[in-house]
């Protein structure tokens, strides 16, 4: 399984992968993305930050690199990134399938994505992937899986995915929504001829939406490498825009308000891979500094006190603008 290379990284911040979501494209909901991205966000202007990011990344221990077909053009980034630096090959390479790119690069489009499970569009897009990443891509993830998702009951696609894991590619699926939890429970259950179809699963877990927890245990128990995601909240719990308790935190440890945040999600048993989604270079190295933060029993109290019911947490997020 490609996630074994993690396991033998020897740097502090082998656990912590970064994903593109937030420069592959124009348009995001990250807040506070205007002083993060400025006015130049032309297909090279944000081509060279993403390199940047990677360079720094590396350099710094990251090996988990995190994209997906809806991010823009973040597949086409990383992959120029890699054909540059040939030498690089103890990293691991994880995209996701599921929805389509339909902002036509601008940050004002009605619809910035479509999502469709159907097989059609798996076929579709792992083609797309394959031209761009080839060999290079480790990890192939059903992208926001919902307890509805047609995906958790299609057989043939289900028969698809495993001829591609027998072919060596890992397979796994990300997931969204307040029902995040049946969602992973759901998916546990899939398996083709009697062996379960998924190696991974990639949620979101942060200070303020904690309920796919108990369920992304449970995936840990059984096997899975787990990949955390939006550990910062699209960009709530940073800067100026993290809670007054977790601010003041920040300042306690003499550190940012992002890494503390990330620290949380670190210090879960069952945390394979959390990701940062960071758009600069200087938000990168911030968020690294997880890895030394220490949360005491008062300090995990206190972040306790900041968790929001889950339906509430994902109605301010679909309420956040793309911009």
């Amino acid at each position: 399984m490609p996630f074994a290379r993690l396991a033998s990284a020897t740097t502090p911040t082998c656990h912590l992968g970064l994903g593109l979501a937030a420069v592959g494209r124009p348009g995001y909901i990250n807040l506070g993305r205007d002083q993060d991205l400025g006015t130049d966000r032309g297909v090279d202007a944000l081509r060279a930050r993403t390199h940047e990011l990677l360079d720094a990344a590396y350099a710094q221990g990251v090996r988990y690199f995190d994209v997906a077909r809806s991010y823009g053009r973040s597949e086409e980034f990383l992959a120029g990134w890699l054909k540059a630096r040939s030498d690089v090959d103890d990293i691991v390479v994880g995209s996701k399938w599921g929805y389509t790119y339909t902002a036509d690069w601008t940050t004002d489009a009605e619809r910035h994505e479509v999502k469709d499970h159907s097989l059609r569009t798996y076929e579709r897009q792992r083609a797309e992937t394959a031209e761009l990443l080839g060999d290079r891509l480790d990890l192939y993830q059903i992208h926001s899986v919902t307890p509805d998702s047609p995906a958790l009951t299609d057989k043939e696609l289900h028969a698809r995915l495993a001829e591609a894991a027998a072919e060596g590619l890992t397979v796994g699926f990300s997931t969204s929504g307040p029902a995040q939890a049946d969602a992973i429970r759901a998916a546990l259950a899939v398996a083709v001829d009697g062996e379960p179809l998924f190696r991974t699963v990639q949620s979101t877990y942060n200070v303020l939406e904690t309920s796919a927890g108990p369920a992304l245990a449970e995936a840990h128990d059984a096997g899975l490498t787990v990949i955390v995601k939006e550990g910062m909240a699209n960009g709530r719990l940073a800067g100026p825009h993290a809670p007054d308790a977790l601010k003041a935190m920040a300042a306690d440890t003499g550190l940012g308000s992002d890494a503390v945040a990330l620290a949380l999600v670190l210090r879960q048993p069952w945390a394979g891979v959390v990701l940062s989604g960071a758009a600069t270079t200087a938000q990168l190295a911030s968020n690294l500094h997880a890895a030394v933060v220490d949360l005491d029993e008062d300090r995990l109290d206190r972040l306790a006190a900041l968790v929001e019911d889950p339906h509430a947490y994902w109605d301010r997020r679909g309420s956040l603008p793309w911009h």
